[in-house]
Protein backbone atom coordinates (compact mmCIF):
# COMPACT_ATOMS: atom_id res chain seq x y z
CA UNK A 1 0.00 0.00 0.00
CA UNK A 2 1.96 3.40 -1.39
CA UNK A 3 2.07 5.92 1.33
CA UNK A 4 2.50 9.82 0.61
CA UNK A 5 3.45 12.84 2.95
CA UNK A 6 0.62 14.97 3.92
CA UNK A 7 1.88 18.61 3.83
CA UNK A 8 0.15 22.10 4.53
CA UNK A 9 -0.66 24.78 2.34
CA UNK A 10 3.03 26.45 3.61
CA UNK A 11 5.06 23.15 2.55
CA UNK A 12 5.33 21.78 5.82
CA UNK A 13 4.51 18.06 6.18
CA UNK A 14 1.51 17.27 8.99
CA UNK A 15 1.41 13.52 8.74
CA UNK A 16 1.27 10.80 5.78
CA UNK A 17 -1.77 9.09 4.18
CA UNK A 18 -1.89 5.60 2.75
CA UNK A 19 -3.42 5.09 -0.84
CA UNK A 20 -5.67 2.14 -1.70
CA UNK A 21 -3.70 -0.36 -4.09
CA UNK A 22 -6.43 -0.66 -5.76
CA UNK A 23 -7.21 3.04 -7.02
CA UNK A 24 -2.75 4.07 -6.75
CA UNK A 25 -0.99 1.03 -6.64
CA UNK A 26 -2.20 -0.96 -9.99
CA UNK A 27 0.25 -2.06 -12.62
CA UNK A 28 0.19 1.12 -15.20
CA UNK A 29 -1.57 0.05 -18.89
CA UNK A 30 -0.09 3.20 -21.11
CA UNK A 31 -2.04 1.36 -23.75
CA UNK A 32 -5.15 1.75 -21.83
CA UNK A 33 -4.17 5.01 -20.75
CA UNK A 34 -4.09 6.17 -24.72
CA UNK A 35 -7.14 4.52 -25.87
CA UNK A 36 -8.68 6.71 -23.18
CA UNK A 37 -6.85 10.09 -24.25
CA UNK A 38 -7.90 9.25 -27.48
CA UNK A 39 -11.84 9.32 -27.41
CA UNK A 40 -11.57 12.00 -24.87
CA UNK A 41 -10.00 14.22 -27.79
CA UNK A 42 -12.17 12.99 -29.94
CA UNK A 43 -15.42 13.63 -27.88
CA UNK A 44 -14.26 17.06 -27.65
CA UNK A 45 -14.27 17.83 -30.80
CA UNK A 46 -16.93 19.87 -32.69
CA UNK A 47 -16.99 18.59 -35.90
CA UNK A 48 -19.00 21.54 -37.10
CA UNK A 49 -16.78 22.01 -40.42
CA UNK A 50 -18.89 22.02 -43.59
CA UNK A 51 -18.48 22.38 -47.53
CA UNK A 52 -21.31 22.49 -50.12
CA UNK A 53 -22.02 19.55 -53.16
CA UNK A 54 -22.58 20.78 -56.49
CA UNK A 55 -25.90 19.92 -55.78
CA UNK A 56 -25.94 22.98 -52.97
CA UNK A 57 -24.09 25.81 -54.32
CA UNK A 58 -26.05 28.61 -56.24
CA UNK A 59 -26.05 28.79 -60.13
CA UNK A 60 -25.95 26.23 -62.85
CA UNK A 61 -29.79 26.32 -63.65
CA UNK A 62 -28.34 25.80 -67.52
CA UNK A 63 -25.65 24.64 -70.00
CA UNK A 64 -23.18 27.03 -70.41
CA UNK A 65 -22.59 27.04 -74.07
CA UNK A 66 -23.51 24.51 -76.48
CA UNK A 67 -21.34 20.98 -76.26
CA UNK A 68 -20.06 20.94 -79.89
CA UNK A 69 -18.51 24.01 -82.09
CA UNK A 70 -17.37 26.29 -79.59
CA UNK A 71 -13.79 24.99 -79.08
CA UNK A 72 -13.97 24.90 -75.86
CA UNK A 73 -14.34 22.35 -73.30
CA UNK A 74 -17.30 19.97 -72.80
CA UNK A 75 -19.40 22.09 -69.39
CA UNK A 76 -22.61 21.15 -67.97
CA UNK A 77 -23.25 23.44 -65.47
CA UNK A 78 -20.95 26.12 -63.78
CA UNK A 79 -21.27 24.20 -60.51
CA UNK A 80 -18.68 21.69 -61.77
CA UNK A 81 -16.30 20.89 -59.38
CA UNK A 82 -13.64 22.08 -61.78
CA UNK A 83 -14.72 25.41 -62.03
CA UNK A 84 -14.36 28.13 -59.16
CA UNK A 85 -17.58 28.95 -56.92
CA UNK A 86 -18.57 25.13 -57.71
CA UNK A 87 -19.40 22.89 -55.40
CA UNK A 88 -15.97 20.73 -53.31
CA UNK A 89 -15.57 17.01 -53.73
CA UNK A 90 -15.61 14.59 -50.82
CA UNK A 91 -15.31 17.52 -48.30
CA UNK A 92 -16.35 17.70 -45.02
CA UNK A 93 -19.94 17.36 -43.44
CA UNK A 94 -21.14 17.75 -40.09
CA UNK A 95 -20.56 14.80 -38.09
CA UNK A 96 -19.93 12.88 -34.51
CA UNK A 97 -16.27 12.32 -33.99
CA UNK A 98 -17.76 10.77 -30.40
CA UNK A 99 -17.41 6.96 -29.48
CA UNK A 100 -17.54 5.84 -26.02
CA UNK A 101 -15.17 3.03 -24.34
CA UNK A 102 -16.33 0.74 -21.39
CA UNK A 103 -17.06 1.54 -17.86
CA UNK A 104 -14.22 -0.62 -16.75
CA UNK A 105 -11.78 0.46 -19.61
CA UNK A 106 -12.05 3.90 -18.40
CA UNK A 107 -12.12 3.35 -14.96
CA UNK A 108 -8.95 0.87 -15.29
CA UNK A 109 -7.26 4.04 -17.14
CA UNK A 110 -7.88 6.39 -14.79
CA UNK A 111 -6.60 4.12 -11.74
CA UNK A 112 -3.31 3.74 -13.97
CA UNK A 113 -3.26 7.72 -14.47
CA UNK A 114 -3.17 7.90 -11.04
CA UNK A 115 -0.53 5.48 -10.19
CA UNK A 116 1.80 6.78 -12.33
CA UNK A 117 1.68 10.47 -10.89
CA UNK A 118 2.26 8.54 -7.52
CA UNK A 119 5.16 6.34 -8.73
CA UNK A 120 6.86 8.99 -10.58
CA UNK A 121 6.25 11.54 -7.30
CA UNK A 122 3.85 13.89 -8.92
CA UNK A 123 1.58 13.27 -6.60
CA UNK A 124 1.35 16.22 -3.92
CA UNK A 125 -1.30 15.75 -0.69
CA UNK A 126 -2.12 18.95 1.21
CA UNK A 127 -4.41 18.86 4.43
CA UNK A 128 -6.78 21.19 2.61
CA UNK A 129 -6.99 23.65 0.74
CA UNK A 130 -9.39 26.46 2.09
CA UNK A 131 -10.10 30.46 0.63
CA UNK A 132 -11.83 32.83 2.07
CA UNK A 133 -12.52 34.51 -1.15
CA UNK A 134 -10.78 34.13 -4.36
CA UNK A 135 -7.05 34.95 -4.31
CA UNK A 136 -5.01 34.03 -6.98
CA UNK A 137 -2.03 35.28 -5.75
CA UNK A 138 -2.16 33.13 -2.38
CA UNK A 139 -2.64 30.16 -5.14
CA UNK A 140 0.19 31.41 -6.88
CA UNK A 141 2.23 31.11 -3.89
CA UNK A 142 0.92 27.55 -2.37
CA UNK A 143 1.70 26.35 -6.03
CA UNK A 144 5.22 27.88 -5.85
CA UNK A 145 5.76 26.29 -2.72
CA UNK A 146 5.42 23.09 -4.48
CA UNK A 147 7.20 23.99 -7.49
CA UNK A 148 3.95 23.09 -8.88
CA UNK A 149 3.64 26.75 -10.59
CA UNK A 150 3.51 25.31 -14.06
CA UNK A 151 1.54 22.44 -15.94
CA UNK A 152 -0.32 21.32 -12.65
CA UNK A 153 -4.25 19.63 -12.10
CA UNK A 154 -5.50 21.17 -8.54
CA UNK A 155 -7.81 18.68 -7.32
CA UNK A 156 -10.37 19.62 -4.47
CA UNK A 157 -13.54 18.20 -3.17
CA UNK A 158 -17.01 18.94 -4.87
CA UNK A 159 -17.70 22.60 -4.23
CA UNK A 160 -14.70 24.22 -3.55
CA UNK A 161 -15.37 27.10 -6.00
CA UNK A 162 -12.43 29.91 -4.29
CA UNK A 163 -9.97 27.48 -5.02
CA UNK A 164 -11.66 27.45 -8.22
CA UNK A 165 -11.72 30.55 -9.08
CA UNK A 166 -8.11 31.11 -7.37
CA UNK A 167 -6.75 28.91 -9.70
CA UNK A 168 -8.65 29.62 -13.53
CA UNK A 169 -6.69 32.76 -14.31
CA UNK A 170 -2.97 30.77 -13.52
CA UNK A 171 -2.04 29.60 -17.27
CA UNK A 172 -1.27 26.07 -17.08
CA UNK A 173 -2.90 25.68 -14.32
CA UNK A 174 -6.46 23.48 -14.02
CA UNK A 175 -8.81 23.13 -11.50
CA UNK A 176 -10.93 19.47 -11.02
CA UNK A 177 -13.15 18.46 -8.58
CA UNK A 178 -12.62 14.66 -7.67
CA UNK A 179 -15.60 13.22 -9.11
CA UNK A 180 -14.85 15.48 -12.95
CA UNK A 181 -11.27 14.76 -13.00
CA UNK A 182 -10.33 12.92 -16.15
CA UNK A 183 -7.46 10.70 -17.47
CA UNK A 184 -6.80 13.32 -20.27
CA UNK A 185 -6.04 15.68 -17.42
CA UNK A 186 -3.52 14.04 -15.77
CA UNK A 187 -1.39 13.10 -18.50
CA UNK A 188 -1.15 16.64 -20.01
CA UNK A 189 0.12 17.60 -16.53
CA UNK A 190 3.20 17.15 -15.00
CA UNK A 191 2.05 17.11 -11.05
CA UNK A 192 -1.17 16.92 -9.39
CA UNK A 193 -1.71 18.70 -6.33
CA UNK A 194 -4.62 17.07 -4.42
CA UNK A 195 -6.33 17.93 -1.33
CA UNK A 196 -6.90 15.19 1.65
CA UNK A 197 -10.35 15.02 0.99
CA UNK A 198 -10.46 14.50 -3.14
CA UNK A 199 -8.07 11.39 -2.24
CA UNK A 200 -10.71 10.32 -0.16
CA UNK A 201 -13.43 10.82 -2.63
CA UNK A 202 -11.30 9.12 -5.42
CA UNK A 203 -10.97 5.73 -3.79
CA UNK A 204 -14.30 5.77 -2.91
CA UNK A 205 -15.43 6.37 -6.40
CA UNK A 206 -12.74 4.01 -8.12
CA UNK A 207 -12.66 1.12 -5.37
CA UNK A 208 -16.03 0.07 -6.88
CA UNK A 209 -15.11 -1.29 -9.98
Amino acid sequence: MPKVAVYSTSGEQVGEMELSDEVFGVEINEAVIYEVALSQRANARVGTASTKTRAEVSGGGRKPWRQKGTGRARVGSIRSPLWKGGGVVFGPKPRNYGYRLPRKVRRLALKSALSSKVAEDNFIVLESLKFEEPKTKKMLEILKTFEADKKTVVVTEKGNENAYKSARNIPGILHRSAENLSVLDIVTHNKLLVTKDAVVRLQEVLSNG
